[in-house]
């Protein structure tokens, strides 16, 4: 699977003046809703922050891959942050992140699911990818690098 038959540039965003998770996980809402038209912001965020209490998406390293399943989404859709400042994230190695892709699946697509979140863990977990993505001027060069 690669990251751009999720992904629009529409969808992402550099230099997201978010100052906690949770104005991460309003941005991330915002973005994904753009690909779900059906569906209200303040829902994705409320599937986003259900999954959340779960446990912290944040992979470590400054990433993390908030995801959700929803009711009225026929197709998975991606969306991207790099925020201008690092926030707390509750991460396992206690770094805070400023690289956030979240991912809204349809409601029962378990397999669909697993397989993007695995698909966006590796492609994170290329430290060079990051330096790029953290070099990048724009949202359409951070594109180009993921949808790559």
């Amino acid at each position: 699977m690669k990251l751009a038959d999720i992904l629009n540039p529409g969808r992402v965003a550099v230099g997201v003046a978010a100052t906690s998770k949770k104005r991460a996980l309003e941005e991330i809402a915002r973005l994904l809703a753009l690909g779900a038209p059906s569906v209200a912001p303040a829902d994705i965020l409320a599937s986003l922050a259900s999954r959340e209490k779960l446990g912290s998406t944040g992979l470590g390293h400054g990433v993390a891959i908030p995801h959700g399943g929803m009711i009225g989404v026929s197709t998975s859709i991606g969306a991207f942050v790099r925020l201008k400042h690092p926030v707390d994230y509750d991460t396992h190695d206690g770094q805070p992140v400023d690289l956030v892709f979240g991912l809204l699946v349809p409601q029962n697509a378990t397999g669909e699911h697993l397989q993007h979140l695995a698909a966006i863990a590796e492609k994170f977990s290329d430290d060079d990818l990051c330096a790029q993505i953290h070099a990048a001027r724009d949202d359409a060069a951070v594109y180009a690098l993921l949808a790559g």
